[in-house]
């Protein structure tokens, strides 16, 4: 497959997920308005994707609460799938993996120390 269709297909997949969680349209309690999808890595065949999902670095409940969500999007993965596919008119829907990224808290923490060292 085309890199540029794949990037713009993984592109797609983040917008549409992210709306659904942001409209409130995912009901797991589990899943909350702090949670941000940062990038979606798709196989060659987009048979499959990898949802990297992150929460703010002030959210409350911190990596806890990260965790919970990724197991309540998980749960929710046939209905993102099929809300997925209804908005993206493709032929084929990637099965959706979700997976924890620490690395927006990781810089954040990163930052701090480094203000630290400097003041």
């Amino acid at each position: 497959m085309d890199e540029i269709r794949r990037r713009r297909v993984e592109e797609q997949l983040r917008d549409v997920i992210a709306a659904l969680i942001l409209g409130g349209q995912v009901k797991d309690p589990r899943v909350g308005p702090f949670i941000s999808i940062t990038r979606v890595e798709a196989a060659r065949d987009l048979s499959v994707a990898k949802v990297f999902v992150s929460a703010y670095p002030g959210a409350e409940g911190g990596e806890a609460s990260l965790e919970l969500a990724v197991s309540g999007l998980a749960n929710a993965a046939g209905f993102i799938q099929s809300q997925v596919a209804r908005r993206m008119k493709t032929r084929l829907t990637p099965h959706l993996t979700f997976i924890a990224d620490k690395g927006i808290k990781e810089g954040f923490e990163l930052n701090e120390r480094m203000k630290g060292l400097f003041s």
